[in-house]
């Protein structure tokens, strides 16, 4: 066979194709893109590159960052904003295509169900595909496989709606557990991302089976992702110990939720466990409110000891009321999402600025569009508020923690490897901003508000988000999964 250019960039890896075609195309006048983004400050807190430069998407890649003129057939003036790798959310509750719609006009690219999980995953990713204008993907989540160990002929239970269900099952007996491990492995074999957990969702999951779960995780050689079982120290330090013991990497989720009063404490506790050769990890998301459903096992008898908080802290989302006793026990047999002010301002900026705690909003769904802000306006948050006005962290930080960050905690799976980076061959994920101009609009009274000053949003080389604006029907987000395997779910595998 003759030996041609065209030979050689055919039998290169795919990283490897855009480059050689652009080098090509070089060759034989201007290469022509899909997509240019042109003028823009790049800013990639992986290689520290913050200059101007021109962007070329091709085939859904970045295929060129330079700072000669690029020929595109689509061509976005970007002059005067930042260019930055797409968000990454490792703690997105919200997963209905409106939820992610108004996830992307903050900036998101990924969003991944990392916490409760869901289960079973197979049907659930089925359910997604062409639906999303970002990226999706979860864990196989513990409250939703020991349901299913308890209550076999029940309905499959996908997410936080099992929250209000799982509380009440008892302590799981020999045969529960097996079921539960089957369960966990079945779903890791599916392309689950880890393993999520909600302790306190659980109660009566004790210390012995928690440690069951972790060894199914550690045994695939992927993380455990942990509500812990109270909040405070305490039971931070529970999760570590037994992360340790099984062997498993842990991330911690809402470290400002979790740690309420002992955030001190928690943040160089996480520093010395990760300084000692663990592989640990926490996130914060920027309010001082939580959210969770009123009917779950966080507002069991002595939730006012464990979370702090009385009645009148915790507000019902549908109506903005504050809650009485009478009302808390009437909307507990309701059911429905609450939003509890616990949090202090000086904790969650202690969060926000310290070294590697990474940004996740923990956002859950949107009902009628009533919520909690914060599936709707993190990442401007931060980036306005605390970063350009409070001045807590540099810009660079700020992306660092919703980008490089975040997808390192995954590379366990390889399309995570080619996200939250500006790199040739990387994945066309891409958000430009005003830094100027960039914050969060949404309020506890209006939660879906878009957020401001974001102006493009580029999904796998596709706009979703053009000039401020949704774009109609653009659906380009993938799942983000590991390979599925051979069956996993026998004992002793």
């Amino acid at each position: 066979m003759k030996t041609t250019l065209t030979n050689v960039i055919r039998a290169c890896p795919a990283i490897f194709r855009l480059a050689l075609l652009v080098l090509a195309n070089g060759c034989a006048g201007a290469a022509t893109f899909d997509l240019v983004l042109t003028g823009g400050r790049v800013m990639d807190p992986a290689t520290g590159l913050d200059a101007r430069r021109n962007i070329g998407i091709s085939a859904g890649k970045i295929a060129a960052i330079s700072d000669q003129v690029l020929a595109g057939a689509t061509v976005i003036n970007v002059a005067g904003q930042v260019v930055a790798p797409g968000f990454i959310d490792l703690h997105a509750h919200g997963q209905t295509t409106s939820d992610l719609a108004i996830k992307a006009r903050d900036g998101v690219t990924t969003a991944l169900e990392l916490e409760i999980g869901v289960y079973p995953l197979a049907s659930w990713y089925e359910s997604m595909a062409g639906k999303s204008p970002i990226n999706y993907g979860a864990t196989v989540g513990h409250p939703g496989a020991r349901y299913a160990a308890f209550r076999p002929e029940a309905r499959a239970e996908v997410g936080t709606s099992v929250l209000g269900r799982v509380g009440i099952l008892p302590r799981a007996r020999a045969a529960e557990v097996l079921a539960m491990e089957k369960a966990i492995r079945g779903g890791l074999a599916e392309g689950g991302l880890g393993v999520g957990f909600g302790i306190n969702y659980t109660p009566t999951a004790d210390t012995a089976e928690i440690e069951a779960m972790f060894r199914v995780a550690a045994a695939a050689k992927v993380p455990v992702f942990v509500h812990t079982r109270a909040f405070g120290i305490a039971a931070i330090k529970e999760a570590i110990d037994t992360a340790k013991k099984a062997k498993v990497a842990l991330h911690i989720v809402h470290v400002g939720s979790s740690s309420i009063g002992d955030l001190r404490e928690v943040l160089p506790l996480i520093d010395s466990t990760k300084a000692a050769g663990f592989d640990i990890t926490t996130e914060v998301y920027p309010y001082i409110a939580a959210s969770t459903r009123l009917e779950s096992a966080m507002f069991d008898d002595g939730w006012q000891k464990n979370l702090g908080i009385d009645y009148g802290d915790v507000v019902w989302a549908d109506t903005g009321e504050r809650l009485t006793k009478e009302s808390f026990t009437r909307y507990r047999q309701t059911g429905g999402f609450v939003i509890m002010y616990m949090m202090k301002d000086e904790n969650i900026e202690r969060a926000i600025a310290h070294p590697g705690v990474i940004i996740a909003s923990d956002g859950v769904p949107f009902i009628k569009g009533k919520g909690h802000p914060r599936g709707a306006g993190t990442f401007a948050r931060v980036l306005g508020h605390y970063s350009r006005d409070k001045k807590l962290l540099s810009l660079m930080d700020a992306l660092a923690k919703m980008t490089i960050l975040p997808a390192r905690r995954l590379e366990h799976v390889p399309a995570m490897r080619t996200k939250g980076r500006i790199a040739v061959g990387a994945d066309a994920d891409l958000t430009v901003f005003d830094p100027a101009t960039v914050i969060d609009r949404a309020t506890f009274e209006a939660p879906t508000t878009p957020s401001a000053g974001i102006s493009q949003v580029v999904v796998n080389g596709v706009v979703v988000v053009r000039d401020g604006e949704l774009v109609k029907g653009a659906m380009p987000g993938r799942a983000v999964r590991r390979a599925l395997q051979k069956d996993l779910t026998g004992p002793g595998r």
